[in-house]
């Protein structure tokens, strides 16, 4: 099958190029720095340098590459973001998913794609009390401070789900650990983690839906070869609030217990995106992919996860008694 991805160098188009090559597909591969050519080389897929706001270049580049499915990986979110600079620091990305989503999806078009997949992501639900399914609205009602960001998410999906002549599916992924994400060993979030400078804010009940971006990158490839269009939560099987994960964490990086402070503390130190994500962010279900897809994520769910990605960082007694699994810290 010809696949052409966008974003091909990304936390996780990185894993997404070498699973396709290893598969028999034939994958042209798009990013905006020449400098990740060499890596796009190595793994077997063709590279094409290009910026997908430069309309006629990247209809060209499509046209070319005779794609049946195109995968749309596109991001640009800094590797620290401010919470209380939410709009600025997510204004390249929600470009991308509204501005950039529309140029991607005419040039698959025009190119004769059967199928376009793009990443969406499973954290902006509207609060609820269970695990949310892709039936659940997403939080379109948000407070101002990020209502731009959800809405940005709404538009991609919306362009995707009801575009005409083209399969279009949406993949809701979870909070993204593992090699290239904040939440790897050497990843801004776990650096924070190390100076405390990462509390649990009020009842730390915000819920997390965190996946791998191994099981990221499978999960693209088992929706590209056999899914049906539409929406999926990509997710692992272990929802939990802020205030159950985040003393693991801890305690996998070899930093202190994390501190505790009110919303109000919370909200002049993290804004009220900050504290939306502590405190009422809503886990998601990843009911829909085990039964249509036959997927199940090969880690589980994030204790497994984190202790293999953060092993560096474990003490022996740890790894032995399996405190950490557990979550007995």
């Amino acid at each position: 099958m010809n696949v052409f991805v966008a974003g091909a160098t990304g936390a996780i188009g990185r894993q997404l190029l070498p699973r396709l090559v290893e598969a028999g597909h034939t994958v042209v591969a798009m990013t905006r720095r020449p400098d990740r050519v060499p890596e796009i080389r190595a793994v077997g897929a063709h590279p094409v340098v290009l910026d997908v706001f430069d309309r006629d270049k990247l209809h060209r580049a499509v046209l070319d590459a005779k794609p049946e499915v195109v995968i749309h990986q596109l991001t640009s979110i800094p590797h620290r973001i401010d919470p209380r600079q939410i709009r600025r620091d997510m204004a390249p990305t929600n470009r991308l998913r509204t501005e950039g989503t529309r140029l991607l999806l005419q040039a698959a078009k025009a190119a004769g794609a059967r199928r376009f997949i793009a990443q969406s992501i499973a954290t902006y639900y509207t609060p609820g009390n269970s695990p949310a399914t892709e039936t659940d609205p997403l939080y379109r009602h948000a407070p101002a401070a990020f209502v731009v960001v959800v809405e940005a998410v709404h538009q991609l999906e919306d362009m995707v789900l009801n575009a005409s002549g083209i399969e279009g599916i949406a993949l809701r992924y979870g909070h993204l650990y593992g090699p290239g994400t904040m939440y790897s060993a050497d990843g801004s979030f776990t650096g924070d983690v190390r100076r405390k400078r990462v509390p649990i804010i009020g009842n730390g009940g915000g819920v997390f839906s965190f996946i791998h971006v191994e099981d990221a990158a499978d999960a693209t490839i088992v929706v590209m070869e056999r899914g049906n269009p539409g929406l999926y939560n990509i997710v692992d099987d272990d929802p939990a609030p802020l205030r159950e994960w985040l003393p693991i964490y801890a305690t996998l990086c070899g930093a202190p217990p994390p501190m505790r402070v009110s919303k109000l503390i919370g909200r002049l130190a993290a804004g009220r995106f900050g504290v939306f994500f502590m405190t009422e962010q809503r886990g998601a279900s990843n009911q829909k992919a085990r039964q249509d897809l036959g997927w199940s994520p090969r880690y589980r769910s994030w204790r497994d996860g984190f202790r293999v990605e953060l092993a560096s960082a474990l003490g022996a007694d740890s790894v032995q008694s399996g405190r950490i699994l557990t979550g007995k810290v």
